[in-house]
This record gives structure tokens, sequence and C-alpha cells, in this order.
């Protein structure tokens, strides 16, 4: 089992908008192309007054992300950018779990 874990670095000024888009619109989104079995959204603690979550999405194998990256990554990437454009940064991570 794995897990896609994308990290964003939200602008406090769109914080709430963001956090409202990516639980209504974004994950359901991404978890209706069917490669993930369950997601979950966490906040990065820190001392730091940047806000910051983790995305995470489970997989089983490595040819459903493939297949998630080719197939709908771009398009929902594209909408999350053309949204918030300037506004986040973001990286991804695979993580397995072990």
């Amino acid at each position: 089992m794995y897990i896609y874990n994308v990290t964003v670095a939200i602008d406090s000024s769109i914080h709430n908008d963001w956090l409202k888009w990516m639980k209504e619109v974004h994950i359901p989104d991404v978890m209706n192309t069917g490669f993930f079995t369950e997601n979950r959204i966490c906040k990065v603690v820190t001392d730091e007054t940047d806000i910051t979550y983790a995305i995470q999405y489970l997989f089983h194998k490595m040819d459903d992300l493939a297949a998630y990256q080719k197939e709908h990554a771009p398009r929902l990437q594209n909408e999350h950018t053309e949204k918030f454009k300037g506004k986040f940064a973001a990286f991804r991570t695979i993580l397995e779990i072990v």
C-alpha cells in the first residue's frame, strides 16, 4: 500500500476558501477517478506562521498512480493552479506503508 502525498503551503488570505474548495471539490474529484482507496487532509503543525497541509491519497499499486498521473492529474492540477495562482506552493511525494 502506498500514499500519494501532496504538501501545499497556502497564503493565509485565501486559506478558508482554499480549504473549503479542497474538501468540497478537489479531493472528491481526485477520489472519483477511482485510483485511490481513501484520503485524508492533515494540517502541518509548526511554529511558523505559514499554513501548510498534507493531502494524502492511499493506493494499492504504482500502476494506479501512474495511470492517475497520466489520465487525470494534469487537468486536476491545472484547475487548482488556475483557481489559486500565485497563492500556494506545492510538492508531491510517494510514501510506502511498511
